[in-house]
């Protein structure tokens, strides 16, 4: 199933997978190195009581896992972006596998690997809102190795994006690599402040943030206490409520536009990937962001995860 290469523009179908890359003229400006994961969606007028059962909708699946949901939204938006993890062989594996590549995304070293594909049981209620359960499949086997193996195209790209639904082993070895780190601390975990150190930015939610620091506070201020151990920078987000940027030299808030939220599923993703492609187009900190924003209201308008994702023309009311 691996495609090699993938100069990652607006490009005629016929080139759109097979050039680029650090085997082409031009390195990607962006990796993400991360999960692939089918998300199999049902929707839901409320959440279930310990062992109460309620009707849903028909199932339906999308493809989805952190690492790829970031790797389409930069794409979608214009971004020449790579791919760094592991498929299962599975069917799973293969809709997985032409999902990405339908959009553009460099897949030389996304890995086909005997096993169950990443799978993240998901329901979303009447709110829009989401709950979600991640089988991790092959997506814990992605190794150290990998990254040395990926160790060209992770150094030549300007940033490299990270989540924690691969390996801790992994996403550091890709964090030491890489020139410039973009770090989703989730799903949260204790991590080693070696990490911590290399994010410019780190990127949380509420949630996030409220795990590294023990509680919840003011966003201003959980921005700085979170800058404080020891990112370059951090980006708080806030859902309907924008996002906050803390730098050394102070914090700014970044709000959101008004829209109707349908499904929220993958919106981080979309803010995140969209946030790492502006700061390798040499966007500040501040700047990518409300355009990752911007990026984010848009993607909850529509069911689904990387379904949603906008193309450029999509941004244009907002």
């Amino acid at each position: 199933m691996t495609v090699h290469g993938g100069d990652v523009e607006p490009v005629p179908p016929e080139d759109a997978h097979g050039r680029g890359g650090e085997d082409g003229a031009r390195p990607y400006e962006m990796v993400v190195v991360g999960s692939v994961n089918a998300d199999l969606v049902v929707r839901v007028d409320r959440r279930p009581a310990p062992g109460e059962t309620v009707i849903g909708s028909d199932l339906v699946t999308h493809p989805g896992g952190k690492g790829a949901n970031q790797a389409v939204a930069a794409a979608r938006l214009g971004a020449r972006v790579a791919l760094l993890g592991r498929i299962g062989s599975d069917g799973h594996g293969e809709f997985l596998h032409k999902a990405l590549a339908g959009d553009g995304v460099g897949l030389g070293h996304l890995v086909e690997t005997p096993g169950p594909s990443g799978v993240a049981l998901i329901t979303v209620g009447a709110d829009g809102d989401n709950s979600i359960i991640v089988s991790p499949g092959v997506n814990a086997r992605l190794s150290e190795d990998d990254v040395a193996a990926a160790a060209g195209l992770l150094a030549s790209a300007r940033v490299v994006s990270l989540q924690l639904e691969s390996p801790l082993a992994a996403v550091l070895a890709a964090a030491r690599t890489a020139a410039r780190v973009v770090f989703n601390l989730s799903p949260p975990a204790v991590v080693p402040d070696e990490l911590l150190a290399l994010c410019d930015p780190l990127v949380v939610n509420e949630h996030e943030a409220a795990f590294l620091l023990g509680g919840r506070g003011a966003p201003g201020s959980q921005a700085r206490a979170l800058l404080a151990l020891g990112p370059r920078s951090v980006v708080l987000t806030l859902g309907a409520g924008g996002a906050v940027v803390a730098e050394p030299g102070g914090v700014i808030e970044v709000p959101s536009p008004r829209v109707e939220a349908v499904d929220t599923t993958g919106a981080g993703d979309a803010f995140t990937g969209a946030l790492a492609w502006r700061l390798a187009g040499g966007d500040d900190l501040a700047t990518a962001t409300a355009f990752a924003v911007r990026v984010g209201a848009a993607s909850v308008r529509r069911p689904g995860a990387q379904s949603s994702y906008p193309y450029p023309e999509d941004l244009e009311a907002l």
